[in-house]
């Protein structure tokens, strides 16, 4: 017996070395974490239990049938979070460079379906040259496979994916179709092809960082939510976004014990807003005032920065934010705000996350730019987002909401529950003085009657109380008040209940 748990341990220990010191000593080198030392940092201690640790390739071409290392290049199984399950799995770039083969997708697409199964979160670790060139249409075969359960498990389990090394061909799309990506500095990589393809084919010289590093997705692209210094920062941001989350569409988000007054008034939102309605203000201060402990994770803080995106909580439960950033284009919605902020409420309602809209929004960004590049039709996923999400719904309007960009930023039209407005709100369809310059246009040449047409429009409708005559605004509110107001909304609309007609899947503008 003895010696068979002996043999047991060396073949466990063999496993562990994955591709072998010397490639260990490299990833090290490079400032990366090795596979199994990722785990460590993402997970509980002792927490992980290991599927398929001797799991080997079958394939027999290109002298393969000599190299088997167990594993077979990936580490996949559970384990927990702060407490609470979740599966992974983490590629193993010291293995075949964490190239897929037909066994490894086998080993990712069987925590996949567990992770469907028993309703808990998917975290994949990526590191990875893409497909086993040596196995040709199988590997292709099994990336496939994840694809289609990716497709499954959206909407069911969150998907979190953190690339952590390369990540090229058609290994960037399961990433793609996940809930949310995030990348390392210097170290990740993604694109569909790389840079010696693109030379080739374009005659274009570009690095990989330039092509497919984390300061282009996550500016420009969009690809990436999120960007780390490093592989242990971006896992410990990974756990502090976990405990934002449910486990599945099934489950609750999980209260955090709070040592914050649900009932605090914040005085300095009083003067927050500043007179002069040209004059930007930071609407991150908001956010903070109203969030527990002044706690916000945010989402693609580095794309579309004229709105943000990201999660709250209010009395120890999780609420997702959007609000219009005055500091960036005036707080204007164009093509990729609309983009982002439609993806997030989307997220939110899948996983019955209730939102909060925070408004400052003077219109759509004009430019021909924007109406080429489609902005009615990207605006319009933004409305329809809101428009379709049934999750608890509260919004607050602190100063513009002009035009269709108010119907669009969860309006009382779209099936908002709770629109409040601070004394400082404008709500009408433009600024004051392009509307007197177009209901008064025979006097605009005597300035005198313009300006005074124009303090008129001003004082009829750059206010809260003409929408809160129609009911359009459910109370005009004190802003050092709005964290008890919105966190009442919210406790008050837990029991929300809301059925939609029947259909097979809505046609959301893509």
């Amino acid at each position: 017996m003895q010696e068979i748990i002996a043999q047991l341990e060396e073949r466990r220990a063999q496993a562990r070395l994955g591709g072998g010191q010397r490639r260990i000593d490299a990833q090290h080198a490079k400032g990366k974490l090795t596979a199994r030392e990722r785990l460590d940092v993402l997970l509980d201690d002792g927490s992980f239990e290991e599927y398929d640790m001797y799991k080997t390739h079958r394939c027999v071409d290109f002298g393969m049938a000599e190299q088997t290392i167990p594993g077979d290049g990936v580490i996949t199984g559970w384990g927990t979070i702060n407490g609470r399950p979740v599966y992974v799995f983490s590629q193993d770039f010291t293995v075949f460079g964490g190239s897929l083969s037909e066994t490894h997708a086998e080993k990712i697409c069987k925590i996949m379906d567990l992770a469907v199964q028993n309703g808990a979160p998917l975290i994949g670790l990526n590191d990875s040259g893409g497909a086993r060139i040596q196995e040709g249409v199988a590997s292709l075969g099994g990336y496939a496979e994840v694809f289609w359960r990716n497709v499954q498990a959206s909407g069911v389990i969150p998907q979190i994916s953190v690339i952590m090394g390369p990540c090229a061909g058609g290994a960037v799309y399961s990433p793609a179709m996940t809930d949310f990506i995030f990348m390392v500095r210097d170290t990740s990589y993604m694109f569909v092809t790389g840079p010696d393809v693109v030379k080739t084919v374009t005659n274009e010289v570009v690095t990989a960082e330039e092509l497919g590093g984390a300061s282009t997705h996550t500016k420009k692209s969009s690809v990436a939510d999120g960007a780390f210094d490093n592989d242990v920062e971006a896992l410990l941001e990974i756990r502090r976004m976990f405990d934002f989350l449910p486990l599945s569409n099934r489950e609750a988000t999980p209260v955090i014990p709070v040592n914050d007054d649900p009932d605090r008034e914040e005085m300095s939102l009083d003067t927050l807003i500043p007179d002069n309605p040209n004059k930007p203000y930071d609407m991150q201060e908001v956010i903070a005032k109203v969030a527990d402990e002044s706690e916000f994770f945010e989402i693609q803080a580095d794309h579309a920065r004229n709105i943000l995106c990201g999660f709250i909580r209010l009395n120890g439960s999780t609420v997702g934010v959007v609000a219009n950033q005055p500091m960036v284009l005036a707080g204007c919605l164009d093509i990729d705000s609309a983009k982002k902020a439609g993806r997030f409420v989307r997220f939110c309602d899948a996983f019955n996350i209730p939102i909060l809209t925070l408004v400052d929004v003077p219109g759509f960004l004009p430019g021909t730019s924007q109406e080429y590049g489609g902005i009615i039709k990207h605006g319009a996923k933004l409305l329809f987002a809101y428009a379709e999400a049934t999750v608890p719904k509260v919004t607050v309007i602190t100063r513009k909401a002009y035009g269709g960009a108010y119907d669009v930023m969860a309006s009382k039209h779209i099936r908002a529950d709770v629109n409040y407005a601070w004394p400082t709100a404008q709500i009408a369809v433009m600024g004051a003085k392009g509307a007197t310059e177009i209901l008064y246009r025979s006097e605009l040449g005597d300035e005198d009657k313009i300006a005074a047409r124009t303090r008129e429009y001003e004082d009829r409708f750059a206010n809260p109380f003409v929408a809160a005559q129609r009911g359009f605004i459910d109370e005009v509110i004190l802003p050092h008040s709005t964290r008890r107001r919105v966190l009442r909304a919210f406790e008050m609309l837990k029991t929300k209940k809301v059925t939609a007609p029947a259909k097979k899947h809505d046609n959301i503008p893509l």
